[in-house]
């Protein structure tokens, strides 16, 4: 149970041998624009006892604990692209499970290319956090010190966490590249996490048929009215534009992929409590499924 005062070394392990539901839950739902009120784009996904976490953005810790997970507890931690917003928790990631772990814990780390450099980085500026606190705790410093593993991943490429079979695809969000999406496999059961992308054959192909398909969204509508507020930001604003899915991107997507429910996230700009009506109104126009929007941690299952 969570809150014992031993917390379980997280494993590749299936704990269950059935699968009851598949989780989804959207740990933070904004942008690179601060929110007070939304964390960093993060999802959780949570399937035959594994608790598998796409994209780590500003606040995802806090907001892992809010959904009941614990860091120790993850199977792995998944990419979908290098953008400081998707990955600024990283840090804060593999030091809380090291610290927070009775014994060695190794955290798995799949991404894209270019997962590893960042990852020898991110070690690179801990080595002094590291050092002090192995100074401090003695079985800390007995031990192995932080370990990571990491699997760069490229479109095509499955493998599998505990009973769950992960499939990786191309997403388009060029320029950024190589960007990966990643379908999730259990049971009889399907969900998508798209990540940032505009729609493409490839995302439909990892979408088709999925119960559950997440996408990152924005409204043009509301980035041309800021274009007009801040003309000073107008072209970086307009960039945005071409290389993100729209509300009615997504609902498109999940029209023509026979999509069960359709989970939007990372709203941009920010969606203001009360708003959701209105966002889920322009994917509804494309899609009759079950469309959801919301606060950080909502979730849905299949």
């Amino acid at each position: 149970m969570l809150g014992t005062a031993t917390l379980p070394i997280a494993t590749h392990e299936s704990s269950a041998s059935t699968v009851e539901y598949m989780k989804v839950t959207l740990l933070g739902t904004g942008s690179p624009i601060p929110d007070a009120n939304r964390a960093g784009p993060s999802t959780l996904v949570q399937a035959a006892g594994q608790h598998i976490l796409v994209d780590c953005g500003r606040g995802c810790v806090m907001r892992l604990t809010g959904a009941g997970v614990f860091p120790p507890f993850l199977s792995a931690i998944l990419l979908t692209h290098l953008h400081s917003d998707h990955i600024s928790d990283l840090n804060d990631l593999v030091t809380s499970r090291w610290v927070m772990s009775p014994q060695p814990i190794v955290t798995h780390v799949y991404g894209p290319v270019g997962t590893q450099r960042v990852v020898d980085g991110l070690l690179q500026m801990l080595a002094l956090d590291e050092q002090y606190r192995c100074d401090h705790h003695a079985d800390l410093r007995s031990g192995p010190g932080m370990q990571i593993t990491v699997t760069e991943v490229s479109p095509g490429d499955s493998f599998t966490l505990g009973d769950v079979r992960v499939v990786v695809g191309r997403t388009d969000h060029r320029p950024v590249a190589p960007t990966v999406g990643f379908r999730f496999e259990v049971g009889g059961k399907v969900a998508t996490l798209a990540g940032d992308t505009v729609p493409c054959d490839e995302l439909d192909a990892l979408c088709k048929d999925a119960d559950i398909y997440v996408q990152t969204v924005l409204r043009p509508d509301m980035v041309d009215a800021m274009k007009q507020m801040l003309p000073a930001q107008a072209p970086r604003l307009n960039d945005i534009l071409n290389y993100h899915s729209s509300v009615e991107d997504a609902g498109r997507t999940a029209a023509r992929c026979n999509v069960k429910t359709l989970l939007l996230t990372h709203y941009v700009p920010a969606m203001q409590p009360g708003q959701e009506a209105e966002w889920i109104a322009q994917a509804a126009a494309h899609f009759s499924g079950n469309i959801v929007a919301g606060p950080d941690l909502t979730s849905v299952e299949a």
